[in-house]
């Protein structure tokens, strides 16, 4: 490959980024300015729960602010949270060389069929990040959990293939599947965490161990499988069990969760969830393209999702709140103590 262009440098694009770089490729990171200010300063620092340590120099990171003129990468990698969506697309479609191939490596169901809408030129591709990524400290982002890559095409796909064979060198598997539909409304479901581990102000594997909060996600798990079974539409398997037997797994007393859940609490100490940073931080978060997804499926059926609906509700009331709830707190905010 000669070259690729991550479309905003957040922990995700910088992680998978790092690696694609570390695996030999050229790569030009698109970013805000304080992100890049800690890359300049500091270099790029990828590591991982499985021992990976790795660093970039800033002299060998190329930094932009906004896509450079005249670059013909072989890929880009959308690395935007879903509200920039938007944006970011429009900002490519205007840059880029027609049938440019895009992989959106966000959360959520709709962006790829947005952006596809707003830069029909380009070639989009969906795509799915499994693993949690957290920024330690200025310019080091860490892998805390596991997983392989995810993307919506085939051998055909010549970028994609390469950009497969050159994460492999660095031992990051890549999927390509010719639906990544069930893959994304699989990884969803697990996202649905995302808001829970937020609100309760604790590390992912903390958060986990504790039933009262196993309980809120189940509850919202169950809520959307309801949903999805009634649109028919599959779901992919993205943990040693089924969906609905998680549902049965998470609320178990912890003792025995503790016990039977080990793989699924195969997390770091510094893991936690990047819209508990949002929070933190004052930034706009993605509930909307988590539960409001859930939601909007909801009203395609002429049905309600409640429990979706007030976990909404709640992040965007954080600004307001600002205190993390414990357990019992969240289970009765939810309507489920």
């Amino acid at each position: 490959m000669t070259g690729v262009l991550v479309m905003g440098a957040g922990a995700v694009g910088c992680f998978v980024g790092g690696l694609t770089q570390l695996a030999g490729v050229p790569v030009h990171f698109v970013g805000r300015p304080r992100v890049l200010g800690a890359l300049r300063k500091h270099g790029l620092r990828v590591t991982d729960q499985d021992g990976l340590d790795r660093h970039i120099p800033p002299l060998q990171l190329r930094l932009h602010e906004e896509p450079p003129a005249g670059l013909k990468p072989d890929l880009v990698l959308l690395c935007v949270k879903s509200g920039a969506t938007a944006a970011a697309a429009t900002e490519l479609g205007l840059t880029l060389p027609e049938g440019t191939p895009v992989v959106s490596l966000q959360n959520g169901i709709a962006n790829t069929p947005q952006a596809r809408a707003l830069a029909p030129q380009l070639h989009w591709h969906a795509g799915m990040v499994p693993f949690n990524i957290a920024e330690l400290a200025p310019g080091h982002y860490h892998r805390g959990t596991g997983g392989a890559l995810a993307a919506q095409g085939g051998a055909a796909d010549v970028a994609l293939a390469a950009w497969q064979t050159a994460l492999a060198g660095v031992g990051m598997k890549l999927k390509l599947h010719a639906d990544l539909a069930p893959v994304q409304w699989g990884k969803l479901l697990m996202n649905l965490n995302n808001p829970v581990n937020a609100l309760s102000g604790r590390p992912l594997r903390d958060e986990l161990l504790e039933r009262g909060y196993r309980r809120v996600l189940a509850a919202l798990q169950e809520e959307a499988l309801d949903l999805l079974d009634a649109a028919q539409r599959p779901v992919a398997q993205l943990s040693p069990l089924p969906p609905r037997r998680v549902l049965k797994l998470l609320r178990l007393p912890t003792p025995l969760f503790r016990l039977i859940a080990s793989r699924m609490l195969r997390i770091d100490a510094k893991a936690r969830s990047s819209m508990a940073d949002d929070l933190a931080m004052g930034r706009t978060t993605e509930i909307d393209a988590l539960c409001g997804e859930v939601v909007r499926l909801a009203h395609s059926l002429h049905r309600s999702a409640p429990l979706n609906a007030c976990m909404q509700a709640l992040v965007e009331d954080w600004p307001r709140r600002r205190r993390a709830y414990t357990p019992t707190e969240l289970l009765a905010a939810m309507g489920l103590g």
